[in-house]
């Protein structure tokens, strides 16, 4: 048994009764009460749910403008179904002991019960319009709550999970983990001022922990989550009922005010180890307002907003589906499914980090004035990969040796240009640098959510660092170059056009599945440095070359000139790369150049873990520096550069950095700098 609000009934003379029978059978009963009368009854739908053991509902949510049912059931799966309110009939129960004042439910449950059997054949036994099962483990969902147009499920596999109705058809949107420990979760509550409470239990106490500042508000010692119990909570005061041997136990507690004041709110738990700049909002009536992502050590992806006026991050999402530290972060722009639209700002979001993971999301963020941050955000997860899981597929595994459980992806980059008409099918590749020694290539299907491994390389014999992919083109077609870096200090760059032609119809013939390719060498390798390479960054000039700029551990900053060269045959020939120019500036800085981005042709930006920002002006045979600028940032882990044309024409250059910290840079250069000599 189990109780709803009813649909279209006033809650607190009635509500839903739900109740799971032989068969799998499930009975939506009304049930109305009046003071002074006995409860009034009428049967509303009969219900199907999916074969399995142990066959009954846990827990059901009405849909009413819908006209939809949402229940799950004790073998962890999501059913959704159609109501069928329009088709009920009312059996009326008056049995009332004379001379009291309390009705009877054993003499009420007798005289319904024929009814209720002798009529019930009338109505339909409705089959699950949509079912995902097992979503939450073979343990059950323990609740399901409608919030603000969407669906959330918990269950005891330490989930909840956000969903959203679609063509009639329940579609996860992503899944999030409240806090580690916490595997058995039984309520969410959402209150008046935003925050989202995950009522749960850890062990033998039940815990209420805050979304909103991901602490545990409360934690009452009770024997743990095999009992009944039931909490309530008000701006004054909190309530927690529960049984314990055969007792009942209360727990009350009054608001007290509170003597600590969060002057700055943090991000992350831990370092800030990656951030992107997804694009700009245009909010109505307001500024237009910066959207960023940012990966940490704490294993937690954030989707946040940075306002250039009120100088305040306020995170609009954070993604929890990692396992270890979320180190690389890589975007692929455009509108998605036709769920979520058009409008707004549509992109790709590729997360990856430790244990070899990686995931993808499709995220939307849409100007709302409504909401705090002046954005709202829509995230769907689409895909998810592991080598690990992927080993397990492995022909003959037993004669190979296991791929090392600690790889990390250190670094993603998007192969641009894959979503053209040359591909049967609108696959996306993603380039990705391990700690193995590999590069290997990705390949994203989004309408079938599927990620696949298509080729690898393992050239480096040592560890990737550094991926950029990037696309020329000519008037005879086009070609996909990648550039990887390790930590030996060289940089080799592929022409990875066929492998990804070969891939997608490989893919588009077995039908998303195939074994992995491999890449051919490298068409040129460069020694740029004498160790690691930290920092990468492509940029294409007005005359279709190709400036490469990187830093590394030893404080140096190399930058080479390349030019792509075809032969007669196209065809065959393949690509040729020659480098036409290289300068290197050892000493740059006085520790490692962890971030580097290529403004202009002749202007360079680099950052350092010894907190200098520095402008560079690059001239024939050397790089001359412009300015310096210390930053606040320790421990500096990524820098992201983008440029906006102001009223006048004039270009100003923005510059986020993170770390042990985020923090948000401006500035302009002059058109052409004037040369200088370095000081020495």
């Amino acid at each position: 048994l189990s109780w709803a609000p009813s649909p279209g009934l006033p809650p607190d003379t009635a509500a839903a009764l739900l109740a799971s029978g032989p068969d799998g059978e499930m009975l939506w009963l009304d049930i109305t009460h009046r003071p002074g009368q006995a409860p009034w009854v009428r049967l509303m739908g009969r219900y199907l749910l999916p074969p399995c053991k142990q066959r009954w509902h846990t827990c059901a949510a009405f849909l009413p403008q819908e006209g939809l049912l949402v229940c799950g059931d004790r073998r962890g799966s999501l059913l959704l179904f159609r109501c069928s309110s329009s088709l009920g009939w009312a059996a009326e129960s008056t049995s009332i002991v004379n001379g009291g004042t309390d009705p009877v439910i054993k003499d009420s449950s007798n005289e319904l019960e024929p009814s209720c059997s002798l009529h019930k054949g009338s109505l339909p036994l409705e089959s699950p319009l949509s079912v995902l099962f097992g979503l939450h483990g073979k343990t059950g969902v323990t609740s399901v709550t409608i919030h603000g147009g969407y669906i959330y499920s918990t269950g005891r596999d330490g989930v909840y999970r956000q969903l959203r109705l679609r063509d009639q058809q329940l579609e996860v949107l992503q899944k999030h983990r409240p806090c580690k420990g916490l595997q058995w979760i039984e309520e969410l509550h959402f209150t008046s001022d935003g925050d989202l409470l995950v009522l749960g239990f850890h062990a033998d106490n039940f815990v209420v922990w805050s979304s909103r500042t991901g602490e545990n508000i409360h934690c009452i010692p009770c024997g743990g989550g095999h009992r009944s119990w039931s909490y309530c909570s008000s701006p004054s005061t909190e309530v927690f009922a529960f049984i314990k041997s055969g007792d009942v136990m209360l727990y009350h507690r009054e608001a007290e005010p509170c003597e600590q004041q969060v002057l700055l709110e943090s991000l992350h738990g831990r370092e800030i180890t990656c951030v992107r700049r997804l694009g700009a909002v245009q909010v109505p009536g307001r500024a237009t307002v910066n959207m960023f992502v940012t990966g940490s050590e704490d294993t937690t992806t954030c989707v946040l907003v940075l306002s250039e006026n009120s100088r305040a991050a306020v995170p609009l999402a954070r993604l929890s589906d990692h396992i270890s530290s979320v180190r690389t972060l890589a975007f692929a722009m455009g509108p998605g499914d036709e769920g979520f639209g058009d409008e707004g700002l549509s992109a790709l979001l590729f997360s990856a980090g430790g244990r070899a993971q990686i995931e993808c999301y499709r995220l939307l963020c849409t100007g709302d004035t409504a909401a705090q941050s002046a954005v709202a955000c829509q995230v769907m997860h689409v895909a998810s990969h592991r080598l690990d899981k992927h080993w397990e597929k492995k022909k003959n595994r037993h004669k190979l040796v296991k791929m090392d459980p600690e790889t990390r992806y250190m670094s993603l980059s998007v192969v641009p240009g894959t979503s053209t008409k040359q591909l049967p099918t609108p696959w996306k590749f993603l380039a990705a640098a391990c700690s193995d020694g590999s590069v290997r290539i990705f390949g994203l299907l989004e309408a079938a959510r599927k990620l696949v491994l298509v080729a690898e390389s393992f050239h480096h014999q040592r560890c990737v660092l550094k991926v950029e992919a990037f696309l020329h083109t000519w008037a005879g077609g086009e070609r996909h170059l990648l550039c990887s870096a390790a930590t030996d200090g060289s940089i080799a760059f592929w022409d990875i056009t066929g492998p990804i032609m070969d891939a997608a119809d490989a893919l588009h013939q077995a039908e998303g599945e195939m074994q992995p390719l491999a890449l051919e060498a490298p068409l040129v390798t460069v020694m740029a440095h004498s160790c690691g390479v930290n920092s990468l960054h492509i940029r294409q000039t007005p005359e279709g070359r190709y400036l490469v700029a990187s830093g590394s551990d030893d404080g140096s900053i190399h930058v080479c000139l390349l030019e792509v060269a075809l032969g007669r045959a196209e065809a065959t020939a393949g690509t040729c790369l020659r480098v036409l120019e290289r300068v290197c500036r050892p000493c740059a800085h006085a520790a490692h150049v962890t971030g580097i981005r290529v403004l202009r042709p002749d202007l360079l930006l680099s950052a350092s873990v010894d907190q200098r920002l520095t402008l560079w002006n690059r001239c024939p045979g050397e790089l001359v520096p412009l300015s310096t600028t210390f930053f606040h940032v320790p421990d500096l882990a990524e820098l992201d550069c983008w440029e906006v044309e102001e009223a006048g024409g004039e270009l100003r250059y923005y510059c986020v950095l993170c770390g042990q910290g985020l923090e948000m840079l401006c500035g302009t250069a002059s058109p052409k700098p004037p040369p200088q000599k370095a000081p020495q």
